[in-house]
């Protein structure tokens, strides 16, 4: 018996949720990572915990749920604010685990901005499940163009 999902079990991603098109670097690594608008300038990020996620217990690697922490959290300020971003601390309490197939979703709240760095207070978790609070303090590095499901972007008609 298998401990890594079928392919449709992977491929069981919640609706309105779509694929990121993070195709290099560590995105790639860890994904397959998905979003869903969640309104202006917000949206809730996910994925589906697979083998390669897991750890020796068979849970969801701690290391992965941070590094989508990071991911979700600081998603706020690009979407926001149109900014690229780095983090400078990442504070995280980790209250449950998710198992290997659970569906994992994460979403920060902007909640002060000095100087270009921002303070993000954000949430993981798995159904009802909260699997980790904390927050994220990230420097904005420079203005980029708005890309489609930021706030100050633009469609072209």
């Amino acid at each position: 018996m298998s401990d890594d999902l079928t392919d449709a079990q992977a491929a069981a991603i919640p609706e309105g949720y779509s694929q990121l098109n993070w195709s290099r670097g560590f995105g790639r690594q860890i994904g397959p990572l998905y979003e869903q608008p969640a309104g202006p300038g917000e949206a809730t990020l996910g994925f589906r915990v697979e083998e390669h996620h897991t750890n020796g217990l068979g849970n969801c690697h701690g290391g992965m749920l941070m590094s989508f922490a990071d991911m979700a959290w600081g998603r706020i300020i690009s979407l926001k604010k149109s900014y690229s971003w780095v983090t400078v601390r990442l504070n995280c309490d980790f209250l449950s685990g998710a198992q290997l197939g659970d569906f994992v979703e994460g979403q920060g709240e902007l909640i002060s901005e000095q100087d270009l760095v921002f303070t993000v207070r954000g949430r993981i978790w798995a159904g009802e499940r909260t699997l980790m609070t904390g927050t994220g303090i990230f420097k904005a590095l420079s203005p980029r163009a708005p890309r489609p499901g930021e706030a100050a972007y633009k469609a072209e008609g």
